[in-house]
């Protein structure tokens, strides 16, 4: 659905006019604030695949620091590689990081390790590699990355819609008060019901959401 569709059934749902854009009434436009809120909480719930998304950082010899363009700062890593050396980076703490960059020897050879620090100028977050890269390497970032917040009328949600909808509902119940329909308890149960539902199916799909690795 897009962003307007999913008002629009929102609406529905309370028994309210549907509109032609989200922002044509107040109330049309808090529903779209409902709808945002629930898309991100949906999106922090679960890795889900429709969020998967590789970002590229191509290294120049001698320089430790890059931004992930475009992760912002709400993510979740699946997995980091070096492409052009077909090698594996592990996320190390940035107490770790920070000493390795800082105490002497520091070594510059293929970077094997990688530890967030920061964020750039446009609120990406950054991040460090060691050993300091000596040359042009390839490291790909396997990320798991929430969708920007809806604004457009015509731009599609990226999970599922269906609970989306649902979400947003209990939410919109929430804040209007019972008024002898589903009540907000029962449409919130419900949702959480259904985000259940969704999660089970598609960790079914990937079998590192199935395994348990002791620390």
């Amino acid at each position: 659905m897009t962003y307007l569709e999913l008002v629009n059934d929102v609406l529905v749902r309370l028994r309210e006019p549907t509109v032609t854009t989200v922002v044509l009434n107040s109330y049309s436009t808090l529903i779209g604030k409902f709808v945002n809120d629930a898309k991100r909480q949906i999106e922090d719930a679960f890795s889900w695949n429709a969020l998967g998304q590789t970002i590229t950082v191509t290294t120049v010899a001698s320089t430790a620091s890059y931004s992930l363009t475009g992760a912002g700062q709400k993510f979740q890593v699946m997995d980091v590689i070096n492409t052009t050396s077909n090698v594996g980076l592990t996320n190390i703490s940035f107490v770790d990081m920070n000493r390795k960059l800082n105490f002497t020897p520091i070594a510059n050879q293929i970077p094997t390790e990688f530890a967030f620090d920061g964020v750039d100028a446009s609120y990406d977050t950054k991040v460090n590699l060691y050993p300091i890269p000596d040359d042009v390497y390839t490291i790909k970032f396997a990320l798991t990355v929430p969708q920007a917040t809806l604004a457009s009328d015509d731009t599609v949600v990226s999970v599922a819609d269906t609970l989306v909808a649902q979400n947003a509902y209990a939410r919109a119940l929430v804040e209007r008060g019972e008024d002898g329909g589903l009540s907000s308890s029962e449409a919130y149960q419900l949702y959480k019901s259904m985000l259940s539902d969704a999660i089970a199916l598609e960790g079914t799909r990937y079998p590192e959401n199935q395994e348990f690795v002791a620390i």
